[in-house]
């Protein structure tokens, strides 16, 4: 079927560039506008929570009750109480057009201590703008942020939608940035690889399409449910990244393939029906890592599945179609414009080159080099046993950005988070005003909450029909654990006679988060190793192999968690990073790391596993075929590993914390399966297991046999006889 394909696309090869282009031109045009139409904040709470109860009963009962605006006003010389502080605060909040704000709550206009700081020196405002959807109140936030400066204050201006606008903005730089840096370098390295500059450009080319690909394929996602602005740096890696990954194993094969083959046609042929075939195996493997993450309910990690699985499926189109027609085009030219005599030899022959001594001494020892790295690997990971969980908020920002500043002050400087409550959302069977039993059940829950350790103070906020709201306040971080048990206190405490509680807030909702997490992770685990060892036996005939491989893919993502666990949790190495620890890491990035770092290092194991069968195959000698399969692979793996940590290291400076502890932990991944798993600790264990590697039980041969993903061990017609080769 593949080769069949191969000669159809060189057949059709003008037909298929052209048609490449018309939807290039369309994706420049059309979607490249997805920035504006991704949710900016969010999505981190299950749709069915209690928290998220709590926050649609409050919503439908009070209305939006957002801190879509909060701005902070401190002085050095005025106390809060004076009448000077009151005139300037006053004189910047008055005039604002009632057409735009739909309410301002002050320390004047509430008499609430909470509104001042212990030093009596700050203040702040909660804004809460007009408008029925997100683009309104943006609008209207956008015509009156210049006036909330108070004359003779320092003003500091946060809040959920400066908030969401300044991580759409350090999103679409940080992207932006990270092209700029990271394609002349890659451009530099595939010069280095290919010794020659249309080889090396072709690779990008299937990279920036995939890039346009993927903005496209998010923006068509917008059109049908909510997707992540987070989601815009997830794709963009996985777009260029797998997009040079397999643009460089399509151009080496057919490079290879041109030494072999009588004619262009043949070696365009020959290259899809085997170095295509593992990019398609490959694609599916990583597209089903990442639909893993559509099991969750939460829209943060749904909607990363979404656009993964979108942006893998551009990537393995735009190889199979676009990179064939672009290699029968220029044939023996792909070789042009080069910059190395070298270029135009044949590849290393078997049994020679670095790699293949490598191999060898790998066989002769293979318990030496096992061993230790087992030991190594669960010793890194062994941070991640003391991780911390917390949440997403404003500090995910650089530390030099005023929403970020204002959370930071709110939380330090305030008593009992005043932004932050634990809010229980009462819930009575018939009326509540006029009912004075029912009046007194609520007083008498009051009490209850006011006695709940770690509750420094609970009182009523709002009173409407069948819904009271309490608010609890508390001393606490948000997201600290100290926070999440007295929500477990406060959730155990009886609601009023004839009444339900729903609890939510911050607190709850990280809570409830976590608790969701917890219930769904093993299922995402179960779907991915089933899927990962259907595909791989189908692919190679083995039910062993994808035992071992789900394995060694655990010790990689094990030392992954325990590197970021020492890094961004506990601290280390926070100053040249850029950031500031908090002690704790959101739950839902090693989730997220999870499925992307299992797809890409399954990706290296296809590569390695298909040259490894294709030896096998030919010679039964698993020992030969193991250091075979090395020694073509290895350069390839390595190449491949080197240009995605160019690419996630550009998008790894990043603004936003958590992107940057998800590229400092692919880094990680990828540096230790590349040049530790793959190369040393496979082989290693595929010597140790000696032929039991491709044992099946008989029915399962049977159906290897008839429906296996065969690799075509039959040389299309014009081949000449020649060495095996290595492929880099």
């Amino acid at each position: 079927m593949f080769e069949s394909w191969g000669r159809l696309v060189y057949r059709r090869r003008r037909m298929v560039l052209v048609t490449a282009l018309i939807v290039v031109a369309f994706a420049a045009a059309w979607g490249t506008g997805v920035f504006g139409k991704l949710q900016s904040a969010g999505g981190f709470t299950p749709p069915a929570s209690q928290s998220q109860q709590s926050a649609n009963l409050e919503t439908a009962a009070f209305g939006r009750d957002a801190g879509d605006v909060v701005v902070l006003y401190s002085s050095r010389a005025q106390s809060v109480r004076s009448p000077a502080f009151r005139a300037a605060v006053a004189r910047a909040l008055d005039g604002l057009p009632r057409s735009r704000v739909e309410s301002a709550e002050t320390y004047w206009s509430t008499g609430s201590p909470q509104f001042v700081s212990p030093g009596g020196r700050q203040t702040y405002a909660v804004i809460e703008m007009a408008g029925a959807t997100d683009d309104a109140r943006q609008a209207n936030y956008d015509a009156i942020k210049s006036r909330l400066a108070a004359p003779g204050l320092r003003t500091e201006v946060g809040g959920l939608i400066p908030t969401d606008e300044a991580i759409t903005k350090q999103v679409s730089s940080d992207i932006g940035r990270a092209e700029e840096f990271s394609l002349p370098v890659l451009l530099i390295v595939m010069l280095v690889i290919f010794g020659s500059l249309a080889a090396a450009s072709l690779p990008l080319a299937i990279g920036g399409i995939a890039i346009l690909g993927s903005f496209t394929a998010l923006r068509l996602l917008t059109l049908g449910t909510a997707v992540s602005i987070y989601s815009i740096n997830i794709t963009t890696i996985l777009g260029l990244g797998l997009g040079i990954d397999y643009g460089l194993f399509m151009v080496s094969r057919f490079r290879e393939e041109l030494h072999h083959q009588d004619s262009v046609a043949d070696a365009v042929a020959r290259t899809v029906a085997t170095a295509g075939r593992t990019v398609a195996v490959s694609g599916i493997t990583v597209a089903l890592a990442l639909a893993s993450l559509m099991l969750f309910p939460e829209t943060f990690l749904r909607s990363m599945g979404y656009g993964g699985v979108a942006t893998v499926l551009v990537d393995v189109l735009a190889a199979l179609t676009v990179m064939p027609a672009l290699l029968a085009v220029l044939g023996p030219k792909v070789n042009a414009l080069r910059i190395r005599r070298a270029v135009r030899r044949p590849p290393v022959a078997e049994g020679q080159g670095g790699w293949y001594r490598l191999a060898s001494s790998v066989m002769r020892r293979p318990v030496a080099y096992a061993v230790p790295i087992v030991v190594v690997l669960l010793a890194l990971g062994s941070p991640f046993l003391h991780v911390t969980w917390g949440g997403t908020d404003a500090t995910v920002l650089p530390a030099g950005s005023a929403p970020r500043a204002v959370t930071e002050a709110l939380n330090r400087d305030f008593p009992g988070n005043p932004t932050a409550p634990i809010e229980s959302v009462v819930r009575f069977s018939g009326p509540l005003a006029g009912a004075s039993a029912r009046r007194a059940a609520l007083t008498a829950y009051v009490s209850r909450l006011d006695h709940v350790p770690g509750i420094t103070g609970a009182q009523i906020t709002g009173v409407r029909g069948q819904i009271a709201r309490v608010a609890g306040r508390y001393d606490s971080s948000p997201y600290s654990s100290q926070a999440r048990a007295i929500v477990a206190r406060v959730r155990a405490v009886p609601a009023p006679t004839g009444a339900r509680a729903y609890v939510g807030g911050q607190s709850a909702q990280l809570a409830d988060e976590l608790a969701s997490l917890g219930q769904t992770l093993p299922w995402m685990a179960l779907v991915v190793a089933g899927t990962t060892f259907i595909l791989l036996f189908l692919a190679f005939g083995s039910v062993v192999l994808p035992v071992k491989a789900i394995v060694m893919n655990a010790l990689s993502l094990t030392a992954m968690y325990g590197v970021v666990t020492w890094i961004f949790a506990d601290g280390h190495l926070a100053g040249l990073l850029g950031f500031t620890p908090d002690g704790t890491i959101d739950p839902t990035m090693p989730i997220l790391m999870f499925a992307l770092m299992f797809g890409l290092s399954m990706d290296y194991e296809v590569f390695l596993l298909s040259r490894v069968r294709e030896r096998y195959d030919v010679t039964g000698d698993n020992a030969a075929a193991v250091a075979g399969g090395l020694q073509r692979t290895g350069g390839l793996i390595t190449s491949l590993a080197l240009l995605l940590i160019i690419v996630i290291g550009a998008f790894s400076a990043s603004g936003i914390t958590f992107i940057k502890l998800l590229g400092v932990g692919m880094i990680v991944a990828l540096i230790v399966d590349a040049s530790v798993v793959r190369v040393l600790l496979v082989p290693a264990v595929m010597r140790l297991l000696g032929p039991a590697n491709w044992w099946a039980p008989r029915p399962l041969r049977r159906l290897y046999a008839r429906y296996g993903i065969h690799e075509s061990q039959d040389q299309p017609a014009g081949t000449r006889a020649a060495p095996e080769t290595t492929s880099v």
